[in-house]
């Protein structure tokens, strides 16, 4: 797709560990770079854990503290007439919907996309390479996302993927088709 005229926002992709929001987010941000016109940022939950909220754990505080600073980041980006695509588990809604309100407040009305990767625990488990969702189960990992820390699905998405049913094309193909329709 070419010629993309998206303007600054905040693509922002959230569900469970496994869902798919890195694998989406990462092919919908490699179509758009191929005709975008403007700046366009990616900013992974896990790396932006690993560098910008060192230190912080996983209680419900840690947690928002870290999707707040995302949002930050986001709301900067979006400011400076970037758009930005964030996958990150973030599984308050409350933090989410503080999240929106920051970037759509940037001067130029910045606008905010949430995308619900919805696959079910099941699913996550079963593509868990890693095997943390076994070791939440029996109880080895504290405050785990869907297991022992609950997942607030989104209750107003703009854009909802059903990873267990749809192929990752399918998935990036609806993104793209809102952005193409809705110039977010």
């Amino acid at each position: 797709m070419n010629n993309w005229n998206l303007q600054p926002s905040c693509i922002w992709f959230t569900g469970l560990s496994g869902a798919g929001k890195s694998t989406v987010s990462t092919a919908v941000a490699d179509r758009l770079r191929q005709g975008i016109a403007s700046e366009l940022e990616l900013l992974d939950g896990d790396v932006v854990r690993t560098n910008l909220s060192k230190g912080l754990g996983f209680s419900r505080q840690d947690r928002d503290t870290n999707i707040l600073r995302i949002g930050w980041v986001c709301q900067l980006l979006v400011k400076h007439h970037a758009s930005v695509l964030t996958a990150a588990i973030s599984p308050y809604r409350t933090t989410r919907s503080e999240v929106r309100a920051m970037v759509e407040a940037t001067a130029g009305g910045g606008s905010f996309v949430e995308v619900f990767v919805n696959a079910s625990v099941e699913c996550c488990t079963a593509r868990d390479v890693k095997g943390l969702y076994a070791r939440a189960i029996r109880g080895e990992i504290k405050e785990f996302t869907g297991v022992s820390d609950p997942y607030q699905a989104p209750e107003n998405p703009e854009i909802i993927l059903d990873t267990e049913q749809e192929t990752q094309q399918e998935s990036v193909n609806k993104v793209l088709d809102y952005l193409k329709e809705y110039r977010a």
